[in-house]
């Protein structure tokens, strides 16, 4: 398989998963990535699963090039939080499945809601 270029992704989205104990660690996060960073989209919080998400989450949605320093920023601020970090390529399952990294735990997704 051919390597793909970094030119590919078109943006990123990082998704913040919490539950009831930790709702309140989720909204505080959710306030220091909004002052913090004033470029990225932030996402409604969700207090249930959305998509193939199986935790409660919110998105966090930047460009390529703030990805340097919003991703170091939530390794080290996340707290207990975990973390879910994907590339937009355009290919969904690829994209949630074989292109993904997690700060904390890792979750299984529901990928069968991509058609791709």
């Amino acid at each position: 398989m051919p390597d793909q270029p970094t030119s590919a992704i078109e943006s990123w989205h990082a998704h913040v998963y919490f539950g009831a104990e930790t709702r309140e660690a989720a909204r505080a996060l959710y306030d220091r990535v909004t002052a913090g960073f004033p470029d990225v989209e932030m996402g409604r919080f969700h207090e249930r699963p959305v998509g193939p998400h199986p935790m409660w989450s919110y998105q966090i949605a930047f460009a390529p090039a703030s990805f340097a320093e919003i991703v170091p920023w939530l390794v080290l601020n996340r707290g207990d939080l975990d973390v879910f970090v994907h590339p937009n390529t355009g290919n969904g399952r690829s994209d949630h499945s074989a292109h993904v990294m997690f700060l904390g735990k890792s979750y299984a997704l529901d990928l069968s809601i991509f058609s791709d």
